[in-house]
């Protein structure tokens, strides 16, 4: 069977994962209207069609924090991606070095740093959160200098945890969940053989390795909902400046005077993210949010946006509203728990096809010439006046 787009993927997923874990990746908050408008408000950004501007020397190529990319993508991090496949962050890692572009690794990620990064020749990236539990966090930043990681995003929207109503129905949390997770399982049995009965540890291996024993899915629930920390400002990332000497990137931005902090406080580039729609529902996507932070920092630091991206239309869209690069995350994990290492290949095929379809019929040669330029006015109008 040939995957012809990255939304077959969902659909392959959707078969493949136990429902607990297909409904984690795929859900968002309370009622998920801005999961949803995340997707609808970046699909109605209106390109602007050129023609006859000799595109024969199309480039994607980029520079992002020293590193040369080979197209302005990274795989996003997200949590528990290594029960969607094998093994999944390395799988997922081998996909990206070897595409040329940027893996996040997430703090709450199945393989622990160590192994992901010695399983590739590209540097990895690392997602940190801010948590109460400050001796975690310098342990795990140790051994992300260790692993020869050089940049950090640093989390900063989730100081209380989302309510995410699909974890409760589908046995991901709740008072039957490991029950609901096992009946799930055996009805999945190519998962289960893949992962379940071959994909072990299933455990943390970023807290595990701190705390000395396996944190497995009960265990990480209970220890991340203890550690999540409300009481946070822009003090609580100064020590963190300090110690990090390399670019730090703060992720959850949504508001322009947000992105000034930013800018102030000495980071190296924000992401422009809603968690993909899975903290607070009802905020404006992040095609909406866009264009606002790029007038107001565009310049002072790189900006990187997430939430919504599914093709590389999508990606041709975002940094034509001002972003330098686009994370994906949902995307890579559908293909992934479809077809690992190669699933996430061929996604990443898809999206660069994608990009020179869309670069050579806007006129745009290099990444450098897509702008608001790249637009359709009434378009983006379209997006910021929508309700």
């Amino acid at each position: 069977m040939i995957i012809s787009a990255s939304t077959d993927y969902r659909q392959a997923a959707k078969r493949r994962l136990p429902p607990f874990l297909f409904h984690y990746a795929d859900g968002g908050s309370y009622a998920e209207h801005t999961l949803r408008r995340n997707v609808d408000d970046l699909r109605d950004v209106a390109l602007r069609q050129r023609v006859l501007k000799d595109m024969s020397s199309l480039s994607l190529e980029t520079e992002l924090f020293g590193e040369k990319l080979a197209m302005p993508v990274a795989l996003a991090p997200v949590g528990l991606a290594g029960m969607y496949a094998r093994r999944g962050e390395v799988q997922a890692a081998r996909a990206a070095t070897k595409k040329g572009i940027p893996f996040t690794l997430s703090t709450v990620s199945v393989c622990p740093i160590a192994e992901v990064a010695a399983a590739v020749e590209r540097p990895i990236w690392f997602q940190l959160y801010v948590l109460k539990d400050r001796g975690f966090m310098k342990h795990v930043l140790k051994r992300a200098k260790e692993a020869g990681v050089k940049t950090l995003i640093f989390t900063v929207d989730m100081p209380v945890p989302g309510a995410r109503y699909r974890d409760a129905h589908s046995g991901m949390s709740g008072k039957n969940g490991p029950m609901k997770r096992m009946l799930q399982a055996a009805m999945h049995p190519l998962w289960a053989w893949d992962v379940g009965v071959h994909g072990r540890p299933h455990d943390l291996g970023n807290v595990s390795d701190y705390r000395g024993k396996p944190t497995e899915l009960e265990d990480y629930i209970a220890w991340l909902g203890n550690n999540f920390d409300p009481a946070i400002s822009w003090k609580d990332l100064e020590w963190i400046r300090e110690f990090w000497d390399g670019p730090m990137i703060i992720k959850g931005i949504l508001d322009p005077e947000d992105a000034r902090d930013a800018v102030r406080f000495g980071a190296d580039g924000i992401v422009v993210s809603n968690h993909g729609g899975r903290q607070l529902d009802g905020v404006p996507s992040t095609a909406r949010a866009l264009p606002a932070i790029a007038d107001a920092v565009k310049g002072d630091l790189t900006i990187l946006a997430d939430s919504g991206v599914r093709s590389g239309l999508d990606v041709v869209r975002m940094i034509a509203m001002g972003a330098d690069t686009a994370l994906i995350g949902r995307a890579f994990i559908y293909a992934l728990a479809t077809a690992g290492e190669a699933g996430v290949a061929h996604l990443l095929e898809l999206f660069e096809k994608e990009m020179k379809v869309a670069m050579t019929l806007t006129g745009a040669r290099t990444i450098a010439d897509l702008s608001s330029e790249s637009l359709v006015s009434s378009g983006i109008a379209a997006i910021n006046q929508s309700s």
